[in-house]
């Protein structure tokens, strides 16, 4: 089942760990499995669809490994299934202990119209000592999350911490990617604002120090774009510059859905790895 696997897929090019994972399979099993997630790997930025399409094959196959359950979740985020994607990674997160992926988590809540719950893993995972590259996702998956709400000076307020606060264009460094990515977060933020000639400074500044191969605008523009609907639903966030709807989001109580997710994943987890007997297994 599943797509084909190219010729190009050579499993050798999978990540050491990726393979001794893999070695628990029957050897023509992980062949395939490993084709499976190199083609996911390879695809994953240019054509998200089919990447995850090689992804869920593998998953069909080996559902029981961390490094498959993780090649999903990427691939789903970038195809723009973010309720698989939050399942997927979350699981993976069970799995093998890793506690990545928390800014693309937040994203995934953020895009599927839980502003809360996303501003909660945000806060979370801030207090957590994040690594400087992480942090300025993070940031920026708040921002946006603010922006969604019509929060537009709360959602300047993280740029401008983000940036050092009070900032302009000649006194940052833009030579640093994520200082570039926040800049350009930034500019589309004023101009949304209102504030259009201290947006086409930014702008100016930005474009003056982005390298030609380099989409600095992604976790704003892009992933807004890729906010797309979930099972035909409209987007939680548009594109920058326009006016953005706030969402209609009434949780329960704060965290529910999340807590709610957590516990089947926990369950199905622990089947997987044979800590809890199947639905229909028990003796009788």
């Amino acid at each position: 089942m599943g797509p084909e696997i190219p010729e190009w897929a050579d499993p050798r090019e999978l990540a050491p760990a990726v393979r001794q994972a893999l070695r628990g399979l029957d050897s023509r099993n992980a062949e395939r499995v490993a084709g499976h997630l190199v083609a996911a790997g390879t695809l994953v930025d240019d054509q998200p669809e089919e990447a995850l399409a090689h992804a869920r094959a593998a998953r069909d196959r080996a559902s029981r490994i961390a490094a498959v359950r993780e090649a999903v979740g990427v691939a789903a985020y970038h195809a723009g299934d973010y309720a698989e994607a939050a399942r997927e990674l979350r699981a993976y997160r069970r799995m093998s202990g890793d506690q990545g992926y928390r800014a693309v988590l937040a994203d995934c809540e953020r895009a599927l119209g839980r502003p809360e719950v996303a501003l909660r893993l945000v806060r979370e995972a801030l207090t957590e000592g994040p690594d400087p590259e992480e942090a300025v996702e993070l940031r920026l998956v708040e921002a946006g999350t603010r922006q969604d709400l019509d929060e537009l000076p709360a959602a300047r307020l993280v740029l401008e911490g983000a940036l050092g606060g009070r900032p302009r264009p000649e006194a940052v460094d833009l030579s640093d990617p994520g200082t570039l990515r926040l800049a350009a977060a930034y500019a589309d933020l004023l101009a949304a604002s209102g504030e259009d000639t201290l947006a086409e400074e930014w702008r100016a500044a930005v474009d003056a120090h982005t390298p030609e191969d380099l989409d600095v605008e992604f976790s704003e523009e892009e992933i807004d774009q890729e906010v797309a609907a979930v099972d035909g639903e409209e987007p939680a966030a548009v594109p920058a510059g326009e006016e953005t709807p706030v969402p209609e989001v009434v949780p329960a109580e704060p965290g529910d859905e999340d807590l709610v997710l957590d516990e089947d994943i926990e369950a199905e987890v622990a089947e997987l790895l044979g800590e809890i007997e199947p639905p229909g297994d028990e003796e009788h």
